[in-house]
């Protein structure tokens, strides 16, 4: 189905960036854009999709994006004021969750919530969290520590830790490794709701499983080496709401995206 939308204002940009170990070159020339989406009526956070197979150099871009590694090329803009990015501007969800395992649920919340930058009182911060554990369904699980929390409810806790520190920009790495398909399929809600409470919150979800992460963005960037050049670049770009393949809740059903699907696994 096709949705009427508009493009605004450029709000990430990956500017040539390269990255060298040693003699060994992992990212060459890596660039793409990432625009503020807007649709009428519709509150319109942007998904963005980085796609590549395990060891082409994904897990550094994801670092790069964050601010937490410098690459010797090339530069990573953020906002619209395009200023370079510093750690700490971006939020990172890694695969092993990074949580307080000394402190509970709702402390590790706490934490993200007083790096906000508000100004709140303690009975304000319990409101706000009580308030986003019950969208995420973690409400039971507020005083348990993380090691007694499954895995997606682990997820589900650093994702929302990093809502509650107000980043508008938010990297997930590899979201779906490990989840059986109902855990995958509230992942991909979560997601889908997170980048829709406000217009410029933005995901960036960096994985090699196809499928899943197109099923949930807006634009893909394949990630990949081209035949006799050392290092992953951008080798594609996937605009899935040209295509009428954004924002639909069953489109894993359709044919048409079970095509692009199979194309994609062949370039990757």
């Amino acid at each position: 189905m096709m949705h009427s939308y508009t493009f605004k204002d450029l709000i990430l940009k990956a500017d040539n960036i390269s990255l060298r170990y040693g003699d060994k070159q992992i990212l060459r020339n890596v660039s793409f854009e990432i625009y503020d989406v807007v649709r009428p009526e519709v509150t319109q956070g942007q998904v963005v999709a980085l796609i590549g197979r395990s060891g082409v150099g994904k897990t550094q871009l994801f670092k790069i994006l964050a601010g937490l590694t410098k690459p010797n090329s090339g530069r990573v803009l953020i906002d619209v004021d395009q200023h370079e990015v510093k750690q700490g501007e971006v939020g990172v969800i890694y695969q092993n969750y990074l949580l307080f395992n000394h402190r509970t649920i709702f402390e590790n919340l706490r934490i993200g919530l007083n790096h906000s930058g508000k100004t709140l009182t303690t009975s304000e911060k319990k409101e706000i969290i009580d308030d986003y554990a019950n969208k995420f369904e973690l409400t039971e699980q507020l005083k348990k520590y993380p090691q007694q929390l499954s895995g997606g409810q682990k997820q589900r806790v650093s994702i929302l830790q990093q809502i509650l520190t107000g980043n508008k920009f938010i990297l997930m790495d590899e979201p779906f490794s490990g989840l059986d398909m109902l855990m995958i399929d509230k992942v991909l809600d979560l997601i889908h709701k997170i980048s829709n409470t406000h217009e410029q919150n933005t995901l960036i979800i960096v994985s090699h499983d196809v499928e899943n992460a197109m099923a949930i963005s807006d634009t893909v960037y394949i990630l990949a080496k081209e035949n006799g050049k050392d290092g992953a670049t951008v080798t594609e770009k996937i605009d899935l709401m040209a295509l009428g393949m954004a924002w639909e809740t069953e489109i894993k059903k359709k044919s048409d995206f079970q095509k692009l699907i199979l194309d994609i696994k062949y370039k990757i």
